[in-house]
Order: structure tokens, then C-alpha cells, then sequence
């Protein structure tokens, strides 16, 4: 699906994040509403040769992978009038062209309850040259600890979307993420048991 075609007609959209999207969208929006999407399981499957990586050490960057029992949260963006086009060309470029996704339409229910949208989402999938596809924590975790891009450190978007599921969706186990959170802390601390604030200060302490 080319964004042409998606702003064909369309005075408003909803963009749904579940990666850095989370916490840096970097384009106009209306409003954003936190929630999830159904069928989908997000992993640190997608290769990153750009923004948090380079050619020779990709760095490990989140996609989702279909799965019927499975959701995944995040952040849904609206844009309205000029921002559609303009925030379309922005992804894109960051998204599509750099980051080597695909578009989708997805249903997003939003956590407040107030109904769900059509919204569009970026996904790798196993064609793309640059995707990883599954590891275990540790092969994950090692990657990410040594890997640096143009928008900074593969430890950086670790943390921030650990700490964005933490304080705006306490209740949901994330446990990929958090599973790799915690053997990317292994590879700096002996000490397992770190509290919240602990642990992101020394993650990004190392980079």
C-alpha cells in the first residue's frame, strides 16, 4: 500500500507506533491515544543499518509477527488536513525507505475504551533483505549492545520502549522485551535486581 493511496480521499488518519514511534514520532499530530492491536506479537526481528545501526553491525529493531492470540501495544497518532500528506512523506522516508518496512491496516483499540480506529502500521517482513528474524535474548541482547546509528544507540530504543510499556501500560508483560532488556543489563551488571530507575541509568550510562 503506497501512501497515495492512503490519503486518497482521506481528511484524517490514524498512525499506529509500537517501536520508537512510541516516543519519537516527529510529525504533526492531533492527538495520540495509547492502546493496542490485536493478532500481532512485537520482536526485535527487523535489522536496523541506518538509525541504530550500520552496514557492517545492523543493529535489532522491533516488527511485528502475526499472531492470532497475541496484541501489541502502543501508541496511535491522528492526523488531520495538510499534517496526513506531510507526515506520510516523513514515514516514508524514515520508515519505508531507511528502515525497509511495509504499510498495513490494522484495527487499534484504543486503552480508554472509546472505540477503535483503522489505522495504518509499518511491519518487516522475512523478504526484507535487512530483517533478522528470531535469536534467543542473549544472541539479541549482544547485538544490541555494540551497535550505533545515525539517531543514536541500539541500547537507547531498547530502554525508551521498555520504559514507554512501564509507566503507560504497567499491566501488560511485555516478556521479549523485557527479556532482552534484562540480558542487554547482564552484559554491563552483575546485579539482577535493580530497581526501575537503576536500570535505565546504567543502560544509558553506556552509551
Amino acid at each position: 500500500m503506497k501512501p497515495q493511496d492512503i490519503i486518497k480521499e482521506k481528511s484524517s488518519l490514524w498512525i499506529f507506533g509500537y517501536g520508537s514511534l512510541v516516543w519519537k514520532p516527529d510529525f504533526e499530530h492531533k492527538r495520540r491515544k495509547i492502546g493496542y492491536i490485536r493478532g500481532y506479537k512485537r520482536r526485535f526481528w527487523h535489522g536496523d543499518d541506518f538509525h541504530r545501526g550500520d552496514k557492517e553491525k545492523p543493529a535489532r529493531v522491533v516488527t511485528l509477527i502475526a499472531d492470532e492470540e497475541a496484541c501489541t501495544w502502543g501508541v496511535a497518532y491522528e492526523v488531520t488536513e495538510c499534517q496526513v500528506e506531510a507526515s506520510l512523506q516523513y514515514l516514508n522516508m524514515r520508515e519505508v525507505v531507511q528502515g525497509g518496512y511495509i504499510t498495513e491496516m490494522v484495527e487499534f483499540i484504543p486503552k480508554d475504551g472509546h472505540g477503535s480506529v483503522l489505522s495504518l502500521v509499518y511491519i518487516a517482513t522475512p523478504d526484507n533483505p535487512i530483517y533478522l528474524g528470531p535469536a534467543s535474548d542473549g544472541e539479541i541482547a549482544a547485538q544490541i549492545a555494540i551497535c550505533r546509528g545515525n539517531t543514536g544507540h541500539n541500547i537507547e530504543y531498547l530502554v525508551r520502549l521498555a520504559e514507554f510499556m512501564r509507566h503507560h501500560c504497567p499491566e501488560v508483560e511485555d516478556e521479549h522485551l523485557f527479556s532482552i532488556e534484562t540480558a542487554v543489563l547482564n552484559i554491563f551488571s552483575n546485579c539482577r535486581e535493580l530497581r526501575s530507575n537503576d536500570r535505565k541509568s546504567l543502560l544509558l550510562e553506556v552509551i
